[in-house]
């Protein structure tokens, strides 16, 4: 297949400074969690990237120096020569994609806490950081020369590890922003009170980052199309400064104030190409070059951004994780081979947890050196049949492996429709993007001559034994209890009454509960929260409770806590936290305070519990029973029958069995640091 013209445009070439980019798909700055601590993973998986196609390929935030340490976010680090050599292994791995590499420097001000390196945090003034109970030190004059030489280093060891774009990064709260900020800079030298002032240390940094680099980098600042808000910085002020420092930059990664509300948020609350209207003005502002995200996956919307004259490259995060080869299957006119990100930030989760990344969409991401895995390829295997019950996100992932292994498959399931609990929940409000996990695998299948797939068919275990698969895949998924066990009730709640309680399967199915409805949120990810809204929308009275002391508590990990809170208080749900479900007759609900016990009654007419899942095992345990022998080890559960979880994890373990069907085990190695 060859290209659409059409798309022609974003496979221009264009000169920034001293270096050309070899297209227009630029991976922006994105967090890993994989930074200083796993070097040779982390360049594996950037390497992936531009064998993708990726035109720019840039590190996550990497620190100048030990004041700015994250722990225990693993960040990229600078700081010294051993630093170096770690990231001149992805510097290399992209080059030999054809891609150019960039770095951003960084340091954290007020905002991190250096829990590792116990340094002093610094700031434009003291003040408390995100989360521990220490504060800032003032710079001084002194302090702030200091700061100049260190970020100077830094650009000279990332020109030296064979970096071609090295950024300036005023924005995102950190060091830089502190200082532009109107609020939070106080200051009556020269780095205070005017705009001019404020934006002294950035003009500055910019400045010796060109003379440090000279003819051999490119320099990038990342700077808010809108400022932080009017308190900190207007967005007239936000105009003013690129036109001021325009030509001090190369290229000009824009971004917008509200991180987590709009720039990366999921997508139950913002659609692709959301930044447009914000970023629109930038390229005429600094007349260079420049990039944006807008979680893009179409692309003719990609195309329409360069065309317009906003946007001179196509910038991703989530994207180029969910297929680091997009822009080759754009370029190959394969466009429905295009693993489309679905916004769910599982992948940013990871890194807040201090963990490597992983993706919903694309088992492979974090694996590419650890296990060997490559996103587009799969070593065919020994060949024979497999039997695959269950097309939900695992069965269809292991199906659509084992297929390109070279197995014959049939892929079985008892609903009338494949996808399983994504074809469900995709249904609720904001998740209709998670119908991509199935339609993505769906679509490949059909490609497939080997794989076949049968659906309306319930198999029982003599079924399973009849049909004489070389192997069998269990992927009969889970569902929600109904008695209330989970986190806060080990062994359930003891008083129920039945005919009122609920679970999300009863809701997903269409039966709607009448009345005052109590949804009880103690699994405290989206499912308790979605299933409100979706209530309070049909004119349910709805009281979301929780055992945590917010709504929807591990959605902090995704960026949408505040806007799941914000949504349900905005739709008219009232919120108890803090409370655990004691006991529900039927019109009468008791709670207990999760710190005191204390007890509080609702009226209410239903409620749905949201607390934890069984895997549907039965047919594997009939299979293998409870202490499966060896000759029985060619079945096996995977997905939610295995082990209820994210929907990535289910992928990832279809992935993960249908590519080591066959294999002998192997170690997996260890990342290292260079040394």
């Amino acid at each position: 297949m060859t290209m659409d013209s059409r798309y022609s445009i974003l496979f221009e070439p264009l000169k920034l400074g001293p270096v050309t980019a070899p297209n227009r798909f630029y991976q922006v700055p994105h967090c890993t969690g994989m930074g200083h601590a796993l070097p040779q993973t982390l360049a594996a998986m950037r390497g992936m990237k531009a064998q993708g196609g990726w035109g720019v390929v840039c590190t996550e935030y990497c620190s100048i120096h030990p004041t700015s340490d994250d722990q225990p976010h693993p960040f990229a680090a600078i700081w010294d020569d051993g630093d170096r050599r770690n990231l001149a292994l992805m510097a290399d791995a992209v080059h030999v994609g054809g891609a150019l590499a960039g770095v951003e420097l960084w340091h954290g001000g007020s905002y991190v806490a250096n829990l590792a390196s116990r340094e002093s945090p610094i700031g434009v003034r003291s003040m408390p950081g995100r989360t521990e109970p220490i504060q800032s030190r003032r710079m001084d004059r002194r302090d702030i020369r200091a700061f100049r030489r260190w970020h100077r280093d830094a650009a000279l060891r990332a020109r030296d590890a064979g970096f071609d774009i090295v950024y300036v990064y005023p924005t995102h709260g950190y060091l830089l922003t502190e200082f532009m900020s109107r609020t939070l800079n106080d200051r009556s030298d020269e780095y205070g009170g005017s705009l001019d002032n404020r934006l002294r240390l950035a003009r500055e940094l910019l400045e010796e980052t060109r003379d440090a680099v000279g003819d051999r980098c490119a320099v990038a600042v990342r700077f808010s199309a809108d400022g932080l808000g009017e308190e900190h910085f207007s967005v007239d002020e936000s105009r003013e400064a690129m036109e001021r420092l325009g030509p001090l930059a190369d290229v000009w990664d824009i971004v917008v104030g509200d991180y987590y509300g709009e720039e990366m948020a999921t997508s139950r609350f913002v659609q692709e190409a959301s930044l447009e209207a914000k970023v629109a003005d930038a390229k005429r502002l600094t007349g260079r070059p420049v990039v944006s995200v807008g979680r893009f996956t179409s692309p003719d919307t990609m195309v329409r951004q360069l065309r317009s004259g906003r946007l001179d490259f196509v910038g991703a995060a989530r994207p180029s994780i969910a297929d680091p080869f997009l822009p080759t299957k754009i370029r190959e006119g394969r466009l429905e081979d295009i693993r489309e990100c679905i916004g769910c930030n599982i992948c940013y989760a990871h890194n807040y947890r201090g963990a490597a990344l992983r993706c919903t969409q694309n088992p492979t991401m974090g694996e590419e050196w650890r296990s060997g895995w490559h996103p587009e390829s799969v070593p065919a295997g020994p060949g024979g049949s497999v039997l695959v019950v269950g097309a939900g996100p695992a069965g269809l992932e292991a199906a659509l492996t084992l297929g390109r292994r070279g197995y014959d498959v049939a892929l079985v399931d008892a609903e009338q429709e494949p996808g399983g609990r994504v074809s469900r929940e995709s249904r609720l409000p904001g998740l209709a993007e998670w119908a991509r996990v199935r339609d993505y695998r769906v679509g490949q299948i059909k490609r497939l001559p080997g794989v076949s797939l049968y659906l309306g068919q319930s198999l029982s275990a003599q079924d399973v034994r009849d049909f004489g698969a070389d192997h069998v895949l269990i992927a009969t998924g889970a569902h929600w209890r109904r008695d209330g066990r989970g986190r806060s009730h080990a062994g359930g709640i003891a008083e129920l009454a039945d005919a009122a309680v609920y679970t999300p399967d009863d809701l997903m199915r269409g039966t709607i509960p009448e009345g005052a409805v109590v949804v009880y949120d103690d699994d405290n990810y989206y499912m308790g929260a979605v299933l409100a809204l979706q209530l309070a929308r049909t004119g349910r009275t709805v009281t979301y409770v929780t055992s945590e002391g917010r709504v929807a508590a591990w959605s902090l990990y995704t960026g949408e806590q505040e806007a799941t809170q914000s949504q349900l208080l905005a739709n008219g749900v009232r919120v108890v936290v803090n409370s655990l479900v004691a006991a529900f007759d039927g019109t009468r609900l008791d709670l207990a305070c999760a710190y005191s016990g204390a007890s509080s009654h609702l009226g209410c007419d239903a409620l749905v519990l949201v607390t934890s899942r069984e895997p549907d095992e039965s047919l594997y345990r009939t299979l293998v029973g409870e202490d499966p022998a060896d000759d029985a080890m060619h079945i096996q559960a995977i997905g939610d029958c295995a082990q209820p979880a994210l929907i990535a994890h289910a992928v990832y373990s279809g992935h993960k069995a249908a590519r080591e069907l066959g294999n002998a085990a192997r170690a997996t190695p260890r990342d290292r640091l260079v040394v």
